[in-house]
């Protein structure tokens, strides 16, 4: 059977995967991240190693996918801009094709993961499907009959920059009001940390400090603080709006949520389906379910994977 290498490019670690087109495991590796061209040799050390040690014929291996931090055109391969990794311009595909002399295609780390979670996580039972991660910021992908949309120069799919509360929060794009403003991890924890020093005689307050209140501080006791309630109220909201929005658009079959703040799990997922099932345009005809990723880490190397698989 033809194999297919992933690769999950990150700030910090470059993760690797070699599986088959039923997305059974034949090996993992990663390497720290390096900058610039180093990151093409990262590339080449884990697919040359991931080869070896699984001990198969090199010709078995039909191709390489890249899940790449940044801005990335798919077409030509290449990273137009991703400044965590100093890379502008860069033709990344290119060269790891160069080297390996095995096709390779390239996408955005968000897009790779929610292709990932389509073909082989919580999505795989469905031909439509958008992931949604709550993170530091808010990103995602949107697969439609099994393909993954990237839109005009594969610029699309930035889920977290549509606007919910116009003139509202300033987002890290420069906008005010968007979706990663509300719903990221990082807003959950700001409004957190707002409420315990609004209330300093909340449980919250007496657990931690406004310094090392984290994302699943509000969950942890929203069951026996009313601030901590308030703020798990606020959060769900704005989370569901930006979710309606997305079913509304797309009509996925499900919707999944990945990210720090998703292992959450009921506690988010049951509210968020009441208010979906509620808001959702004709709703009942073409409902919309809310679940959970399933693969973690490891959907950003599956997806990419899956870049090549499906050719």
């Amino acid at each position: 059977m033809s194999l297919y290498i992933g690769i999950d490019v990150g700030g910090t670690t470059i993760k690797g995967a070699i599986i088959d087109r039923n997305g059974k495991l034949y090996g993992e590796d990663s390497v720290t991240t390096g900058k610039g061209e180093e990151i093409a040799d990262g590339i080449e050390v884990i697919c040359n190693r991931l080869i070896v040690n699984s001990g198969i014929a090199v010709e078995r291996v039909k191709g390489v996918g890249i899940g790449c931090a940044g801005v990335i055109d798919a077409e030509n391969g290449t990273v137009v801009l991703s400044s965590n990794l100093r890379l502008k311009d860069f033709p990344l595909a290119k060269l790891v094709e160069e080297r390996m002399h095995i096709p390779v295609k390239i996408t955005n780390d968000a897009n790779a993961a929610a292709l990932g979670e389509a073909k082989f996580g919580a999505g795989k039972n469905y031909s439509d499907s958008v992931l949604v991660t709550l993170g530091t910021g808010v990103g995602g992908g949107i697969v439609i009959g099994g393909k993954l949309f990237e839109g005009n120069k594969s610029a699309g799919a930035e889920l977290g920059h549509m606007v919910i509360e116009r003139g509202g929060n300033r987002c890290t794009c420069g906008r005010r009001g968007c979706f990663e403003a509300y719903s990221s991890a990082t807003a959950l924890i700001k409004r957190t940390k707002w409420a315990m020093e609004e209330d300093a005689g909340s449980a919250m307050w007496q657990s931690c400090t406004s310094d090392t209140a984290t994302g699943k501080t509000a969950f942890d006791y929203a069951d026996c603080d009313i601030a901590a309630h308030e703020v798990v109220d606020w959060y769900i909201k704005y989370l569901a709006c930006g979710l309606v929005n997305i079913a509304n658009i797309f009509r996925p079959q499900v919707i999944m949520l990945g990210g720090g703040v998703s292992a959450q799990r009921e506690n988010l997922t049951a509210p968020i389906q009441n208010i979906l099932d509620r808001e959702l345009f004709a709703g009942h005809y073409a409902p919309v379910k809310v679940t959970t990723a399933t693969l973690g880490a490891a959907a950003g190397a599956y997806g990419a994977a899956a870049l090549m698989i499906q050719e």
